[in-house]
């Protein structure tokens, strides 16, 4: 289980963020990160598969790699100080809709949607909602969406093709670029607790009814 141990290791990290320190520091990674990190993806997983059968089984096809890309970044450091994986169909990297969950040092960062779309799957998702815009409504602004989210997120485009302006008379998200939902709690309350896999399901849950819409957007 994730406790104490789990967010210490990210607080040395971000004050000691370097290959050396991070090889000597190698064996606590494994045993108080990655692996109670992995115990909580294999717990999700049966759930999630359950609700789409399309999602890999293996939990360690949802992680991600400890490892920054720092090839565009200013920043240098080598390493997230975060641990982060996504559920999708077809993979964490999959255009299709689908469940993120990260944990660093203090909270747990976990939602669902859409958040990288080519121009064309951006435009499929944008007419899908202009054509039915009251059930896209129906769930973005449910009571079991906003008491876990709030407002759906997503930076907006300045201009919008001209047969979609009519269903920005209902709602401005048809300008949106992105269309996720994002929920961030404290991660102390959790320590050694069965309660952190259900208290991520019951987000995951919350997020299901979107990603089932936007599924039905592009597939």
């Amino acid at each position: 289980m994730i406790n104490a141990h789990y967010s210490s290791f990210f607080k040395e990290l971000t004050l000691n963020n370097n290959t050396a320190w991070f090889q000597a520091n190698k064996k606590r990674y494994e045993s108080d990160v990655k692996g109670p990190f992995l115990d909580v993806l294999e717990e999700l997983l049966p759930t999630l598969r359950s609700w789409d059968n399309r999602i890999f089984a293996d939990p360690k096809k949802a992680l991600f790699r400890i490892n920054r890309d720092i090839r565009f970044s200013k920043d240098k450091s080598p390493y997230n100080t975060i641990m982060k994986a996504g559920f999708s169909a077809g993979g964490k990297k999959s255009e299709l809709p689908g469940y993120y969950l990260g944990i660093d040092a203090e909270s747990v960062h976990v939602g669902g949607g859409l958040f990288m779309m080519t121009p064309p799957l951006l435009k499929r998702v944008r007419t899908f909602i202009a054509g039915d815009t009251d059930t896209f409504l129906s769930i973005v602004e449910s009571r079991s969406f906003a008491s876990s989210f709030g407002r759906l997120k997503g930076e907006k485009a300045k201009r919008l093709d001209k047969e979609l302006m009519p269903a920005t008379e209902r709602t401005d998200l048809v300008f949106n670029k992105q269309f996720y939902a994002m929920a961030e709690f404290p991660l102390e309350p959790f320590y050694g607790s069965e309660r952190l896999v259900g208290e991520i399901l019951d987000h995951f849950e919350a997020v299901k009814p979107l990603n089932s819409y936007l599924d039905g957007a592009l597939t």
